[in-house]
């Protein structure tokens, strides 16, 4: 074996060495750019070791567009000058990317993107919304702060791209801020139709959508006053007595609910905080108060992204310091940070990743070892929102830090996370092409995350989703978007050294590396638009129309999602089970909706049994078509499609939208 590597060493040096004595002096930079001994790492016979059908890790995850670091960290492009780094890599300077990735985008293709966005927001929004009590009443506590989420993100994208569009006349930017203001008040409104009060008797990770969602908000609105209204003060409780300093000075209108929508993600940070354990594992967050002990990939990384995301637009909060030393927050970073940082150091030394690279759910206490307070029972379930809201979190980190690792362990997550669905970033096409005649003939392998190239959860080709699986995909690809932003230079502040070099490739070796996204999203968008119904309603499995007259039974599916794995709990679609592990006395069971608060207009409420519905009150059912061509249709069975589904189709096109421009 030794020998048989050893002459393809040889062979391959022969060729590197045949081709330099060709090229000219430039050429022959380029080839340093990329030795031909990398070939090694990467040889198309490694393509034997995925069979259809086996759990295994797709030769596309080995792509490296965002170069890693090897034996420590990278250094961090900026530092104050009394500081100097140790124990880290110099960002490679001299890396230039794959140069085969056109960073150029056709316009046309962009506004046909926007327009989709517009479309599957107006639609979610005229479908979904109830504009009487302010929320989406068909959504549960938690998906509906995850709505709110995606909504104020979908905003960012519209202030963005009206501002630079040459929509409407001369006088048009009256018609453009009457329509971003209208989407705007259904988000204050949702802020009123808010079930705060049962949220924060909830699970951790339910709290932590809450912070989420109004930190986005608060991000739209600032975003929004710095693009069409510089000069302006940012500021929800000051009014200017002079009438004219009011008219030239005066905040946009809607800082006035930015005081608001701070109080609430300060208090559902500080209500989730008191999930972060230290006796049990080392740290990390705990999920559930009312069942035995948990630490899910989603609680820490909701708690990572928070508190980065607090830190950023909350960076003078202070705390009691007796508090922040009982929760092991290290004392030299203010408490948000710490949190951050101590929360990330925590989920990267657990081991919560399985040999695909993708998050495992979460990890139990083996209780029947005498004293034992280890995470010593992980349990294999994927999901594919674990692989999604760290990216938030990442690209936070970077900001704060300057450190380019967070950044580079991003894009290793993200590649990942395509890998597993069955899609080459090199050949930019599906691994498993069983397409004739432009059709599949059979089921593509489950490769992880999905099929076919096509963003999968388990549940999707058999119909089984819960509620809370069906907001799982656009998570994902909103927390994606975010993380694929374009990184902005760092302002340059006295008593620091900014890396200008580094950062320049910094921002380069990012800014194609997300570009290399692109055909893979496109894929799933095209497929995503091909399961909407006659009212633009998108369907839970994306990947309906190429693969559903394809789907196996139930019973095959399950025994595919089950090969290689030990301990396996799909409780967000069947449930906890009540037992030991997970706990005796209590159950969890997915889609529960917590009573209705007392100031909310309820629906059959005395008096009105005798009016006719109006469009104003919709009750946002979802949708199972019962006709014949429902009957066909894949994304009719189990809860059909509802506010989840819609919502999810929306971050999928606006992550496309967001990638392309």
């Amino acid at each position: 074996m030794a020998r048989w590597f050893l002459s393809l060493v040889l062979l391959g040096l022969v060729l590197f060495q045949t081709a330099w004595a060709a090229q000219s002096p430039p050429d022959k930079l380029k080839l340093l750019r990329f030795p031909p001994w990398k070939i090694l790492r990467f040889p198309p016979w490694k393509l034997l070791r995925f069979p259809p059908g086996k759990l295994d890790k797709p030769p596309s995850a080995q792509l490296v567009r965002f170069p890693r670091g090897k034996s420590s960290p990278y250094c961090p492009v900026y530092a104050k000058d009394s500081e100097s780094a140790q124990n880290c890599t110099k960002f490679p300077t001299d890396w230039s990317g794959k140069e085969d990735v056109n960073l150029a985008v056709r316009s046309d293709k962009a506004s046909l993107a926007l327009q989709d966005v517009f479309t599957a927001l107006s639609n979610l929004q005229n479908n979904y919304f109830d504009n009487i009590n302010g929320t989406w009443p068909s959504s549960i506590d938690w998906t509906g702060a995850v709505v709110e989420t995606i909504v104020s993100g979908t905003l960012s994208t519209l202030t963005q791209s009206l501002a630079t569009s040459s929509l409407g006349s001369d006088e048009g930017w009256k018609q453009k801020e009457n329509l971003v203001s209208s989407i705007y008040a259904q988000v204050v409104h949702s802020f009123f139709g808010q079930n705060a009060l049962a949220i924060k008797d909830q699970a951790y990770d339910d709290m932590l959508w809450v912070v989420l969602g109004w930190i986005e908000a608060i991000k739209f609105v600032r975003l929004h006053a710095k693009l069409h209204y510089p000069g302006t003060e940012h500021d929800c409780q000051h009014m200017p007595n002079d009438l004219d300093t009011a008219l030239q000075t005066m905040p946009w209108q809607g800082y006035n609910f930015v005081c608001s929508f701070a109080d609430r993600a300060r208090a559902f940070w500080d209500f989730a905080s008191s999930g972060w354990d230290t006796t049990l594992c080392h740290g990390g967050m705990l999920w559930n108060p009312r069942l035995a002990p948990y630490k899910n990939a989603i609680t820490n990384e909701l708690w990572i992204a928070g508190s980065v995301s607090m830190y950023q637009f909350f960076p003078n909060d202070t705390f009691n310091a007796s508090w922040a030393e009982s929760k092991g927050f290290p004392g030299n970073n203010p408490v948000y940070l710490a949190a951050g940082i101590e929360g990330y150091r925590w989920l990267k030394n657990v081991n919560m990743t399985n040999s695909m690279g993708l998050y495992v759910d979460g990890y139990h206490i083996d209780m029947k070892k005498p004293g034992n307070v280890e995470c010593d029972v992980r349990d294999e379930m994927v999901y594919t929102y674990n692989q999604a809201v760290l990216l938030t979190g990442q690209r936070g980190l970077w900001a704060l830090t300057g450190s380019p690792s967070y950044l580079a362990e991003g894009h290793e997550l993200i590649r990942a996370a395509i890998a597993a669905t069955g899609w080459d970033l090199v050949t930019n096409k599906p691994i498993d092409d069983a397409a004739e005649d432009g059709l599949p003939q059979k089921l593509p392998p489950w490769r992880g995350l999905g099929r076919g190239g096509i963003l999968e959860d388990q549940c999707d080709v058999d119909g089984s989703c819960s509620q809370d699986a069906q907001a799982f995909k656009g998570i994902l690809m909103h927390h994606l978007a975010s993380f694929c932003a374009p990184v902005e230079p760092f302002e340059e502040t006295a008593g620091v050294i900014i890396d200008s070099d580094a950062l320049q490739h910094v921002q380069q070796a990012h800014a194609i590396s997300c570009r290399s996204y692109v055909g893979w999203i496109e894929h799933n968008v095209l497929a995503a638009l091909a399961t909407r119904d006659e009212l633009g309603l998108f369907g839970m499995w994306w990947g309906a129309a190429l693969f559903g007259a394809l789907a196996p039974p139930q019973v095959e599916m399950q025994a595919v999602v089950a090969a290689g794995a030990d301990n396996v709990t799909d409780y967000r679609n069947q449930g906890t089970p009540q037992n030991e592990q997970w706990g005796l006395n209590s159950r969890f069971i997915p889609g529960q909706q917590s009573p209705k608060m007392g100031c909310m207009h309820l629906e059959g409420e005395a008096g009105r049994e005798n009016r006719l519905p109006s469009e104003t009150g919709k009750t946002g059912k979802t949708r199972r078509q019962t006709d014949q061509q429902g009957a066909k249709d894949p994304n009719s069975r189990g809860r059909g499609r509802s506010v989840e589904t819609q919502a999810g189709g929306l971050a999928l096109l606006r992550a496309y939208y967001e990638l392309l421009r």
